[in-house]
């Protein structure tokens, strides 16, 4: 016996469409709770798991900057050897080998830093990518109630923006810090081998840089994290204003969505112009540095000079070091910037990839009995195909609400047993569709409890018990079987097109240009509305599960395809146990049991034929539905509307 999931994964055939009920467009989301965000030390914490393996990378390619930097750092002494050449009215031959040694000291230097700014880079990019991986796997596995809590908008915006952020830090910023830090504690060792009071000369502008460093950090972790937070709000906004355009002119509510989407998105644009702000004060800031550092560094070589400590030359080497400091002091300290984004972005994913994952199923040695037979492997037929059992749903006492205050369903009691049909029907509103994402696993019950017994037909071919088919399919980019192949990757040619046979899908697939390697989906062939829904039914028949979910996984076909899905439908889960939200009332008719809900409770069960003789709500949905068909059939056929559904009436 096992529960139904507390994950999305509501299996390959369908995603979960957001919820039929009317969810407030005209009003700002109540209790809307963003995704998680890692703290900053389990940021730093991450960050130091997903180096540990690559160490031997990170090692080769900091310690190739050090030899880069290193090798650089002997222009400044070389120059001065000039000068002192010059100043003491030597040859002019004597100026060849530092010439030569200049040239060399270029070459070896762009020859190391290319080779250490390319091995940082390919660390930087194998770290980025495993942490994409991470937070995609954590993503795809977020509990669908989570995400809706949190608004699309929040995911949405991780998953663009601040991916683009942390892969241009990687990129950029990352390989340009190490190098910029490398040469500033070298910068500075070379200055004290010259002298030291160079050295304490040029620490002079280390307070004002560190103090505007603090300054920076302090103000603008929280502004970036903000800023993070205005860019997932603005884009919910659109998501939320775009995908209800419909609604939105039908209720004369353009202007207020207009208003929303601009405060929003004036408070993200707000943020931004304070960011500028903040940078250009950075930079004023650091010019003080540099101007009271480079002024020291000259008074303390005139003093040495004049008092014979040091040469010409050797000032001007020291000179050179702390001009040379500049650019990548301002490069470090402007670093920060990105810095600071990267890390308010990183700590954003952190936040997800770092979602505990499903418990691990336990080793074979630990199982109890029910459980090995509930995961045996299923007995096969003498045609070979799985034989199927499909499982026992029991619904108890659920009662749900998507805003507290504003419940949905209320004391549901309902048993699905092993291997039976059932339709689910009631007018729009009723919570049929809560009620089917509740069993299939796509949001846990307020209260109450869904549990699935799988009666030894174990899972599906994916692990999941409970496959969810909706009339909102995804059709993946790229060719149809591997599409299909996200219901079972091991599934091969034959078996696909067995399941294809098994909706009536194969004739129409064998004919398309290039059969199952045909691409579909974005830029590919386009399938018609009943050829993609053929195509989730397919995927349920291919990943076998006990128990089946269909909300209205015919409802896009439209008259011309209605009794073909119909049909397909039936096939898809003969043998299965199976709760159809009906979209006609045909479907309910031929099911083996009716469940009508109303008002978010259900008030009659039963067969077609005894619901009609009890002259309840269900005989009236029959009674409307058949007198409109009826009418249907009489107009011509150039004219006949499409058939007449349940959220008609």
């Amino acid at each position: 016996m096992s529960d139904s999931p507390d994950t999305p994964a509501t299996g390959p055939a369908g995603a979960a469409p957001g919820d039929g009920s009317a969810r407030d467009l005209g009003s700002e989301p109540a209790g809307r709770e963003l995704l998680p965000t890692a703290t900053p030390a389990r940021t730093r914490t991450a960050v130091r798991e997903l180096v540990r393996p690559r160490r031997g990378l990170a090692v080769a390619g900091f310690a190739t900057m050090i030899v880069a930097t290193g090798v650089g750092l002997l222009v400044q002494p070389l120059l001065g050897r000039i000068v002192d050449i010059v100043a003491d009215h030597r040859p002019p031959g004597d100026i060849t080998l530092p010439v030569v040694l200049l040239v060399l000291v270029a070459l070896a230097q762009g020859a190391t830093t290319a080779l250490g700014l390319s091995l940082v880079s390919r660390l930087g990019e194998t770290v980025l990518a495993r942490l994409r991986e991470r937070f995609v796997e954590k993503a795809l596995r977020l509990p669908l109630e989570q995400v809706e809590k949190a608004g699309a908008g929040d995911l949405t915006a991780r998953v663009t923006r601040d991916v683009s952020v942390v892969g241009e830090a990687v990129r950029e910023a990352l390989p340009e810090l190490a190098r910029s830090l490398l040469a500033i504690a070298l910068t500075l060792a070379a200055m004290a081998a010259l002298d030291w009071r160079f050295f304490l000369a040029a620490l002079i502008a280390v307070p004002v840089q560190a103090s505007t460093a603090r300054w920076y950090v302090r103000n603008a972790v929280p502004l970036y994290a903000r800023q993070r937070i205005a860019t997932g709000s603005q884009q919910q906004q659109l998501l939320d204003t775009i995908a209800g355009a419909g609604t939105v002119r039908a209720f004369r509510l353009e202007e207020e969505h207009t208003e929303r989407v601009t405060r929003r998105s004036s408070a993200a644009v707000e943020l931004t112009l304070r960011g500028v702000r903040l940078v250009l004060d950075f930079y004023n800031r650091l010019h003080i540095a540099e101007y009271a550092g480079l002024a020291a560094v000259l008074v303390t070589g005139f003093l040495l000079v004049r008092g014979g400590s040091v040469s010409i030359g050797t000032a001007t080497a020291a000179a050179l070091y702390f001009h040379s400091l500049f650019t990548p002091v301002n490069a470090a300290l402007v670093l920060l910037d990105d810095a600071q984004s990267a890390t308010a972005a990183l700590a954003r994913l952190v936040g997800v990839a770092d979602q505990p994952s499903p418990e691990p199923e336990k080793p074979e040695a630990e199982k109890s009995e029910a459980e090995k037979r509930a995961h045996a492997p299923r007995p096969r037929t003498a045609a070979g195909a799985e034989a199927k059992a499909g499982g026992t749903v029991t619904v108890t006492g659920i009662h749900h609400a998507y805003e507290p205050g504003r419940p949905v369903l209320h004391d549901v009691d309902l048993t699905l047993r092993a291997g039976e049909r059932v339709a689910l029907v009631g007018p729009s509103g009723a919570g049929k569709t809560t009620l089917a994402r509740l069993i299939a696993g796509v949001h846990r019950p307020t209260a109450g409890s869904v549990r699935v017994t799988t009666n030894g037909a174990g899972e599906s071919r994916n692990g999941v018990p409970v496959a969810l088919v909706t009339q909102e399919t995804h059709v993946f980019a790229g060719p149809l079987a591997d599409d299909l192949r996200l219901a079972r990757a091991d599934a091969t040619d034959a078996e696909l097109r067995t399941a294809l046979t098994a909706v009536s899908a194969l004739d129409w697939v064998v004919a398309l240009p290039e059969g199952l390697d045909t691409v579909v989906g974005e830029g590919g062939h386009r399938l018609t509305s009943a050829q993609v829904q053929q195509l989730a039914l397919a995927r349920l028949v291919l990943a076998d599960p006990p128990v089946a979910v269909l909300d209205e996984a015919t409802a896009e076909a439209g008259s011309t395809g209605a009794r073909l899905l119909e049909q397909a439908a039936d096939r898809a889960v003969d043998g299965r146990t199976a709760l159809v939200v009906a979209h006609r009332l045909t479907q309910a008719a031929t099911a083996d049991r009716i469940v009508v809900m109303d008002g978010g409770r259900i008030v009659e069960s039963g067969t077609h034929d005894e619901l009609c003789a009890a002259a309840g709500v269900y005989a009236s949905l029959w009674e409307a539905w058949s007198g409109t068909r009826a009418t249907a059939d009489e107009t011509p056929t150039h004219h006949r509307p499409d058939t007449t559904t349940l959220k008609d009436h």
